[in-house]
């Protein structure tokens, strides 16, 4: 049965079958899957590691019966990408949503896979279904990309059209599929605040992005309304060490040099494969407050999401040690000299515990006082070790970059704290 919205919507169950036999079919699509899991392997295994990886995906695509066993059968790779390249994922702010409403989760965007991955498997390990998730056809130029996407529940952003009426005519199409995803599919949905990733490190929402989302608004119906009934969550996720930073600071000094970047054709999915392989640290994602109906425009919704964002995203050791840095620079000192005598990593940890609240009463008579006291060394000496930890971190990134680029991915992991800073 076709749709108005069969262009851009993901696959369902009857579209399955046809899908998996052109994949299993498409030669390019099993060359990646050889070449992301024999990675160190020498070329010339590569072909035959081909015939095997096509015949085991012939054998497991049988097995798939549904978009949620297809689901299913990526979860492993997902725990395994969590315990060997995440230090630890936390979440805060989930327990103040009622998961029995569809959300549309407004999130910040700093990976082009991890971004909703992540959410995603907060949401699966808290009993929730996966969400539908925004997408560019910038990623979809590979017909064997886009059925991967479409099949984990990916719907179409339509950037490329050409045409001021076609262009509105997307957008009208795009605002009532992610209505009709929340209200009459019960879906929660994931779309980044803007186009492309933050790599500069500034989370900033594009009022066009909530002014498509009001597209589909009947005339008789208050803006504030309607986007307060389209529930939108703001969404922050923190990585403690970005995988992509070196490049991302390669693509900004160039783009500030020569007024552009050109990207590569595969840049995309070298980026999708540096973030899932990359050390990530830990990873934060903090759910905001519900957007309300207090908002009387597309701007003042986007001020509202990205103080939310920018409230809800957490500060780790890299982006202390980054600031210093610059700091160490503005004073005529060398880009790698970072203070690391001991007062000055004292004095960084005392205030990372100010912000973490103020100190138990129990500091106040007697033995409490000693219990407290021994406490407050025990995490000043952990600061102290993730302060060194991500300073030599840094320090290594920064040796891939000559000054200028050193300069991009310095700003890059400090720019939340400095914002937060000028709140």
């Amino acid at each position: 049965m076709t749709s108005k919205f069969d262009e851009i919507r993901p696959y369902d169950n009857a579209d399955l079958p046809q899908v998996l036999k052109k994949l299993v079919n498409n030669e390019e699509f099993i060359r990646t899957l050889v070449a992301f899991r024999f990675a160190k392997w020498p070329p010339f295994s590569k072909p035959i590691f081909c015939f095997f990886i096509k015949r085991l995906v012939t054998k497991k695509i049988k097995t798939i019966s549904s978009l949620r066993d297809f689901q299913i059968m990526v979860e492993p790779y997902m725990k395994r990408m969590l315990t060997k390249t995440t230090k630890a994922l936390t979440v805060t702010g989930l327990d103040t949503l009622d998961l029995s409403t569809p959300y549309l989760f407004v999130s910040n965007h700093r990976d082009i896979a991890l971004d909703p991955a992540f959410v995603n498997w907060v949401l699966h390990i808290n009993g929730q279904d996966t969400v539908r998730i925004a997408v560019g056809d910038n990623l979809l130029s590979k017909g064997w990309v886009a059925d991967i996407l479409r099949l984990n529940k990916c719907f179409v952003v339509q950037r490329s059209v050409e045409g001021r009426r076609k262009k509105l005519a997307a957008a009208k199409l795009l605002s009532e599929y992610i209505e009709c995803s929340l209200k009459n599919d019960n879906q929660h949905l994931w779309i980044a605040q803007r186009e492309g990733r933050a790599k500069d490190g500034i989370d900033v929402t594009n009022p066009a992005i909530v002014s498509m989302l009001s597209l589909n608004k009947p005339k008789d119906i208050d803006f504030s309304d309607y986007i307060a009934n389209l529930s939108i969550v703001p969404v922050s996720i923190s990585y403690e060490f970005d995988p992509c930073d070196v490049s991302k600071a390669k693509e900004l000094c160039q783009a500030e040099k020569v007024g552009g970047y050109d990207k590569p054709d595969d840049e995309d999915m070298q980026s999708i494969v540096d973030g899932i392989t990359g050390q990530k640290g830990r990873v934060n994602v903090h759910f905001g407050k519900l957007v309300g109906n207090q908002f009387a425009n597309a701007k003042e919704v986007s001020a509202f999401i990205d103080k939310e964002i920018l409230s809800g995203y957490q500060t780790f050791s890299t982006s202390s040690v980054a600031l210093s840095l610059l700091h160490g620079e503005a004073q005529n000192k060398p880009v790698k000299t970072a203070p690391s005598n001991e007062e000055s990593v004292k004095h960084y940890a005392e205030s990372r515990l100010a912000q973490r609240g103020k100190e138990s009463q129990l500091a106040q008579r007697g033995k409490e006082s000693q219990l407290a006291q021994r406490g407050k060394e025990s995490q000043l000496a952990q600061l102290y070790t993730e302060y060194q930890q991500a300073k030599r971190y840094i320090e290594s990134r920064l040796t891939m970059l000559n000054s200028e680029e050193q300069q991009k991915l310095l700003k890059m992991y400090a720019n939340p704290l400095i914002r937060r800073q000028q709140q």
